[in-house]
């Protein structure tokens, strides 16, 4: 990184990803250590990945530290026209996410329509969970997640990647990398959220953006988690009216993506 840089969203780019994957290292080697001295934290998967993110947070507060212009990215997050973006992004982000869900669900009915025996695979069960573990799910999903994420693959790897391969495969590279992280049925709609996440900083220079834009998605993921709404649509009537919704949503997603991947292209050819 270039500690001469005095602006924050220029500093962000002069991480390089030796120095990021150096920092993760020697984060990974103190929690080996301090597992060794407290157990109990390896007991806890929530609370050990907070601790390890908790690390790695601390390595982009000291590559950053010393900045100015962060109160101006917050200031740019409170502009019509980018609050108005990071909620269309988020809206069609979250809609397009229960497309899968709701194409499963599809064929899961109508399998059960011709065969009666069919045993359903979406049957809704309540699991009660600890009230600690719950505390500690949300703030691992809800806030280290947007940070750190954000942080680790737009503010460094798609930076780095977008000087050595272009801003196209910079985009899709990084994405993919974000994309495997989460479930199977999640790839696809990690995939294009990434895309999505490296337009709208690219857009905006700004790393808040995106990150306000993953805060809502994650907060509201969270809350269909646990209220498990999510197989609730998945259901008659509601699923017809969901699949409708959801198939628009993709429609707005792609038009989304294209129109504004050509304009950078454009922009920065």
């Amino acid at each position: 990184m270039d500690k001469s840089v005095s602006d924050f969203n220029i500093r962000l780019r002069t991480i390089r990803l030796r120095e990021l994957f150096v920092a993760i290292i020697i984060c990974i080697i103190l929690m080996v250590v301090l597992t060794a001295i407290f157990p109990e934290v390896l007991d806890n998967e929530d609370l050990f990945f907070i601790t390890l993110l908790t690390m790695i947070l601390i390595f982009f507060a000291w590559c950053l530290k010393g900045t100015s212009g962060l109160s101006q990215n917050f200031k740019q997050i409170l502009e019509v026209k980018t609050r108005n973006e990071i909620l269309y992004v988020f809206a069609i982000n979250l809609l397009f996410a229960f497309l899968f869900t709701c194409i499963v669900s599809g064929i899961d009915l109508l399998i059960g329509f011709y065969n009666p025996s069919w045993v359903t695979g979406f049957d809704i069960d309540n699991v009660d969970i600890a009230g600690g573990v719950l505390f500690l799910d949300i703030i691992a999903s809800v806030i280290f997640a947007p940070v750190l994420e954000e942080l680790v693959f737009r503010g460094v790897l798609f930076n780095r990647l977008k000087i050595r391969i272009g801003i196209i495969p910079a985009m899709l590279l990084s994405s993919f990398l974000f994309a495997i992280g989460h479930n199977f049925g999640g790839i696809t709609s990690a995939f294009l959220f990434g895309i999505c996440m490296c337009i709208i900083y690219m857009k905006t220079d700004n790393i808040l953006v995106p990150m306000s834009v993953h805060f809502l998605n994650n907060v509201v993921a969270t809350l269909l988690e646990f209220t498990q709404i999510d197989y609730i649509i998945g259901q008659m009537p509601w699923l017809i009216p969901a699949t409708i919704i959801t198939l628009i949503a993709t429609v707005l997603l792609i038009k989304y993506i294209i129109q504004e991947t050509i304009l950078l292209k454009n922009r920065y050819s």
